[in-house]
């Protein structure tokens, strides 16, 4: 049984690309939008589930990818080669500073010093012109890469697709090797981990980095795919909204990260629409709330706890 669930995601995802050509525009663009959100959750996994650090400005690294490639592709659009790198590198180097700076602190001094720093960024393009103001700003031309043109749904489609199984076989990687294993003992015990000589505060630096960097991956992705992006992107509200989905999957799970955000999607969806819900789609936020309490309350290992629920002899 434990052999047959490590393939799951590798079927999962041969049944998405061998699917997308079938999808309408409307469901090729809603699955689009849940792998890009689930690569933001995967980058937030390495941060809290793998790592022990909860963060609540991690949606500063994620705007920041996306207005990298915004301002960057220009009038005369630009290439994904240069584009992507770009996107991942500014977020990185955002990352690297509020780490440097917030690994510093722990707890809730970590949580609210890292939301600081997610809301320096907000207001830099919030109230500046290099960002549009609120209104944010356009991009004229998608990014493309000879044939691989983001202007085209199905290029879109499978670009965000490997991303994502990239995303996920990286973390995957990184769960499996020394580094992970360090990262996993800090997260258990880290004054032990450094009583034995481990260089905790690089090895959590290093998480941060990492995460930072494919939270902006996410954040190209994104900025591809709607072709504008504003400082809502940056928001506290964003990173709280990460958080929930990593809850509502299961932390310390790879897999509960892309269920969490597959979830928390279908449910905005959901309980925001006049068809499914009826009056009750004008209080979205009350009803998505109370779904959200329900399946904490009722299963604390998240949704992939259900697996263990329903068949105890089941891998989770």
């Amino acid at each position: 049984m434990r052999k047959l669930s490590a393939f799951i995601p590798l079927i999962v995802a041969l049944v998405l690309a061998g699917a997308g050509p079938a999808l309408s525009p409307y469901l090729s663009d809603f699955v689009v939008k849940i792998m890009i959100l689930s690569i933001f959750a995967l980058s937030l996994e390495l941060l809290v589930g793998m790592t022990g650090l909860v963060s609540l400005g991690h949606a500063a690294f994620y705007g920041i990818g996306a207005y990298a490639t915004v301002l960057l592709s220009g009038k005369e659009g630009g290439s994904i080669a240069l584009l992507l790198p770009a996107a991942m590198g500014f977020a990185a180097a955002y990352a690297l500073v509020v780490g440097a700076l917030s690994l510093r602190t722990r707890g809730v001094y970590f949580i609210m010093v890292t939301l600081a720093f997610a809301q320096m960024a907000f207001f830099v393009f919030h109230d500046t012109a290099l960002g549009g103001g609120s209104d944010g700003i356009y991009m004229y031309i998608r990014p493309a890469l000879g044939a691989l043109d983001m202007e085209n749904r199905m290029v879109t489609f499978y670009v965000v697709l490997a991303a994502l199984v990239f995303t996920y076989g990286l973390l995957a990687l990184i769960g499996r090797s020394r580094f992970g294993a360090a990262l996993a003992g800090i997260r258990v015990n880290e004054q032990r981990m450094r009583a034995a000589g481990f260089p905790v505060y690089g090895y959590k630096l290093a998480a941060f980095v990492i995460a930072g960097a494919l939270a902006g991956l996410a954040g190209f992705l994104l900025a591809s795919r709607d072709g504008v992006v504003n400082p809502e992107l940056l928001a506290w509200h964003n990173s709280g909204e990460v958080l929930l989905m990593i809850i509502l999957g299961g932390l310390g799970h790879l897999r509960g990260a892309v269920i969490g955000a597959v979830a928390f999607t279908l449910l905005k969806e959901v309980l925001g629409t006049h068809a499914f819900v009826g009056p009750l789609a004008d209080h979205w936020q009350l009803t998505l709330g109370i779904c959200i309490i329900a399946f904490v309350a009722l299963l604390p290992k998240g949704l992939i706890g259900l697996a263990s629920r329903l068949s105890p002899k089941a891998s989770t």
